[in-house]
């Protein structure tokens, strides 16, 4: 489980402290902006959420990286007329194959976007499931297959290309490919 914002880290935490099994959570070390609206949301392991809505490309985000893809799709969405889905992503395992067939039926084109190795998380998941049930044009932007580096966080990030600038350039880019 990885949290977008503070309420989904407290929602989560709870969920795994009454779920059957084993958990594992993953939290940012900064401080993301609040995201959901504690009066409408509920948290359930294995749910992602649609955040935006949008037709031309969908991005699926896990954490941190939420927030970045919201920023980006707002940005595109005023620069660039390009529509795009956000859908927040806070459990990879189990996945919500639902939400992730449908984005792909209706907008054709998906980017993920996690701050965490390209294998092994959100983005080879969401791979694995349209390889097999729905083939889907996909671009998976976080830590390459290279070791890390660490220093300040949010040169870090921007190292790894894992800020709203460089998500919406890789949303140009890929759009792009068909035109």
């Amino acid at each position: 489980i990885c949290p977008s914002d503070d309420l989904e880290a407290r929602a989560a935490v709870r969920a795994a402290y009454a779920h059957k099994g084993p958990v594992y959570l993953r939290f940012s070390r900064l401080a993301t902006p609040s995201l959901h609206d504690a009066n409408n949301y509920t948290f359930e392991i294995g749910k992602g959420e649609v955040l935006c809505d949008g037709f031309d490309l969908a991005i699926i985000s896990t954490g941190l990286m939420t927030s970045e893809a919201l920023k980006a799709a707002v940005t595109l969405k005023r620069q660039d007329a390009i529509s795009v889905r956000v859908i927040n992503m806070p459990t990879i395992k189990p996945l919500d194959e639902e939400i992730v067939l449908r984005a792909a039926r209706e907008c054709h084109k998906i980017i993920t976007v996690e701050e965490h190795s390209v294998i092994g998380g959100l983005g080879e998941a969401v791979c694995s499931l349209l390889s097999e049930k729905a083939p889907t044009p996909v671009r998976r932007i976080g830590v390459q297959d290279k070791f890390g580096h660490s220093g300040p966080a949010w040169e870090v990030l921007r190292d790894y290309g894992l800020t709203a600038d460089a998500i919406a350039d890789a949303v140009r880019s890929f759009v792009k490919e068909d035109q």
